[in-house]
């Protein structure tokens, strides 16, 4: 997910984006402990999605705050 992409999502999507993204991390925790996990670079992925999301929330928010 690119960081533009990211800046283009309504609310809504970024928290539905967010939910699924710790979902799909949590799976990953369990396969990587149990030796399943097949493309170990896809928890360092979804680890950096998950900040991009939250960066952009936070921005969105400290810019509401300082509007009101």
């Amino acid at each position: 997910m690119k960081p533009v992409d990211v800046r283009a999502m309504t609310e809504d999507q970024l928290k539905d984006s967010l939910l699924k993204l710790k979902e799909e991390q949590f799976k990953l925790r369990f396969q990587q402990a149990s030796g399943q996990m097949e493309n170990t670079a896809r928890y360092g992925q979804i680890r950096r999605d998950i900040a991009r999301i939250q960066t952009v929330q936070t921005e969105r928010n400290s810019q509401e705050e300082q509007g009101s």
